[in-house]
């Protein structure tokens, strides 16, 4: 996919109760958002439309890896994701987003799927995202443990504080 014209949807052009769209997104997809967290990555995301009277009900079912950096080393590691969405769309004034509910406005009637998709993936992303045991670089690795072993020697030496701050220790709350 080499653009992100063919995630923006027509909605008054449904004509019928259903539809079914299917898209197979890769790096292309994450280069033209430019986003912060995923630059890379394939997916395939399966979307349900079911036109009801005064609004829209989309189920997005998305599946697949995406490339991003581990915590820990900062090399670029594969993140299996796997989402099932739902958001409601409805046709008004002006656009806005509220919870699971989105307003288009009317005149246009384009919804644009790609940053939705997108946030969708990234809310399924683990906060915390490091490689499995073993696998994380190994000279930074090293270099953390150094830092680590430096700091933490650093505390426990015996530096003179300040004798109040020292009463304030035997305070109980």
């Amino acid at each position: 996919m080499c653009s992100l014209e063919s995630l923006k949807l027509d909605l008054k052009e449904l004509k019928e109760e259903n539809t079914t769209l299917t898209f197979d997104l890769d790096d292309r997809f994450f280069e033209a958002l430019d986003s912060a967290e995923v630059k890379r990555g394939s997916l395939h995301v399966s979307v349900s439309i079911r036109k009801a009277t005064g609004f829209f009900e989309f189920l997005f079912q998305t599946a697949g890896t995406v490339i991003i950096s581990c915590d820990r080393c900062l090399d670029d590691m594969e993140q299996s994701v796997e989402t099932d969405n739902r958001l409601v769309v409805k046709l008004g004034s002006t656009y806005s987003e509220e919870d699971d509910i989105i307003v288009v406005p009317e005149d246009e009637g384009i919804l644009d799927m790609a940053w939705i998709i997108y946030e969708f993936v990234a809310l399924a992303i683990p906060i915390r995202h490091v490689h499995a045991p073993g696998k994380c670089n190994p000279a930074m690795t090293q270099a953390l443990e150094e830092l680590s072993a430096d700091r933490s020697s650093d505390e426990e030496s015996n530096q003179e504080t300040d004798p109040r701050w020292d009463k304030l220790k035997n305070l109980k709350i």
